[in-house]
């Protein structure tokens, strides 16, 4: 892969930015807001239904609004930061998500909510990429491992205290609330990001891929949709086989496109690089892996340990926790460095395994064999993913940072996207195929069901039914661990690995 005069310019400094270590503080408040609006909304729902009137499809709307726009915009947000400025893009992504929380926690109709998340969504989209397209400018290349792994760590942050902050304000406050305190942190970081933040873009000033920037859009968005309906509505439903199809048409058309022209927005050319096709695969596995069974994880403890919501959420805390403290204390990207990105891979990938292992098969052992499997998982993600975002970016020219940021957040979205739509018909499946009574979830077959011992054998087959959707999750986790591994072996025996070797 070459690497023209103008992207080398835009090559991160020797040194560093002198305030780098304060800007990766104000640009990870703002990347925790925009992970912790993923979850937050889930504790609100019983709020929202009864004092908007939501029915079950305006939930399901809510939610995904955000996610969907979010997922869909990730990449054509991170061709638009490399080519208009990172710093600018960052400043309206932040402009534009505290502008839609605004509008989400004033809503008075279930409409008005579903379009503000989708708002929020856009805001959202530019951030995650302008984030870590920002982190690989301002840092040196010998401390990329371990920023990469510090805005690593505040995602895993996000992902478990969404609940517990929602649960919190919602003791507090009403339901509106958890999107308005989404304002002071909004106000702080764009003062900073304005004050502290230097401009970075790509300097070759690229026509602006117009219709590659539609097509991937509405392909990824397709594609996200068929899979987040794709448990409610059947799979074999007209509306889910009619979106997958638009879906694969069109990112056939965006890839003949990016194909054809001279300024793609994604260059087809970076696939050809081992280190990056290695990092791929195993992000898409990894999440996949981990997202389905992170899904599964929350139904474990409620419906199989009888924790309630909080309690629950609390419960997953050592998770994060151990990400937090591997990363924020330098020990993965000390690791990392120590054992190269292939082996570092293979590890963490090979720790998360075992972590979901021990979760299926110790659940004898109540809540103790589930926190090993927890502090498994969580030393997993603290080495692997920082690794896999660290090949994936520093494959790319740093002139194009903004669009393998928007590679490194649409593949974490699909495979997670993917893992709680096939293990959760895993799930389903084995939990039909066991259950004494006929119905479509546990609380239906619990309802069902005549007796303690019946109840008894419908517990047990869903138990069942988590512990096979979590080994699929498993063996999905350390399938992407071995190729991944061999695919940036090999990149590094044939000397295209730059960095971390």
């Amino acid at each position: 892969m070459t690497t023209s005069s103008q992207e080398q310019e835009a090559a991160p400094p020797v040194q560093g930015h002198p305030q780098r270590w304060l800007i990766l503080g104000v640009i990870s408040l703002a990347q925790l807001t925009v992970v912790l609006d993923n979850t937050v909304l889930n504790v609100a729902i019983p709020s929202l239904t009864g004092e908007l009137g939501a029915a079950t499809s305006d939930i399901q709307w809510m939610i995904n609004a955000y996610s969907l726009v979010q997922s869909g915009l990730l990449l054509t947000a991170g061709s638009a930061a490399d080519r208009y400025g990172r710093k600018k893009m960052l400043t309206a992504g932040l402009a534009l998500f505290g502008l839609g929380s605004l509008a989400a926690g004033l809503a008075d109709t279930t409409g008005q909510l579903i379009a503000a998340r989708a708002g929020m969504g856009v805001g959202g989209a530019l951030l995650l990429t302008t984030t870590l397209a920002v982190v690989m400018q301002i840092f040196p290349p010998g401390e990329h491992p371990k920023a990469i792994g510090i805005w690593s760590a505040v995602s895993a942050l996000g992902f478990a205290s969404g609940p517990l902050i929602g649960g919190f304000v919602l003791d507090h406050f009403w339901w509106g609330a958890i999107f308005l305190i989404n304002l002071p942190v909004v106000a702080l970081a764009l003062v900073a990001v304005v004050a502290l933040v230097p401009e970075s873009k790509n300097r070759r000033g690229d026509r602006p891929d117009l219709l590659g920037a539609v097509l991937s859009t509405i392909g990824m968005a397709a594609l996200v949709y068929a899979i987040i309906s794709g448990p409610g509505h059947g799979w074999t439903s007209g509306r889910v086989l009619g979106t997958a199809v638009v879906a694969v048409v069109v990112l056939a058309l965006f890839a003949y496109w990016e194909s054809r022209i001279p300024y793609p927005m994604l260059d087809l050319h970076f696939f050809r690089d081992q280190r990056f096709t290695g990092a791929v695969a195993g992000l898409v596995l990894v999440t996949f892996g981990m997202g389905g069974a992170l899904f599964l994880l929350t139904q474990h403890l409620q419906f199989v340990l009888g924790y309630g919501p909080l309690e629950a959420g609390l419960r997953t805390a050592p998770l994060a926790l151990t990400v937090v403290l591997l990363n924020f204390t330098g020990v993965s990207a000390r690791w990392l460095a120590r054992l190269g990105t292939p082996k570092s891979v293979l590890l963490g990938m090979g720790l998360m395994s075992a972590g979901l292992v021990a979760i299926a098969t110790l659940t004898a052992q109540g809540y103790a064999g589930t926190l090993l499997g927890l502090l498994l998982i969580g030393a997993g993600c603290a080495v692997a993913n920082p690794a896999m975002a660290h090949a994936i970016m520093s494959a790319i020219p740093p002139a194009k940072a903004g669009i393998g940021a928007g590679i490194n957040g649409t593949l974490a979205e699909f495979g997670n996207g993917l893992g709680v739509a096939v293990l959760g018909a895993v799930l389903t499946s084995r939990f039909a195929a066991l259950a004494p009574v006929a119905a479509a979830s546990l609380p239906a077959a619990l309802a069902s069901a005549e007796g303690e011992g019946e109840r008894g054998l419908v517990i047990d087959a869903f138990s069942s039914g988590v512990e096979s959707s979590q080994l699929v999750g498993a063996v999905a986790v350390v399938l992407g661990g071995v190729v991944a591994a061999v695919l940036l072996h090999r990149a590094g025996k044939g000397g295209t690995e730059r960095g971390v070797a």
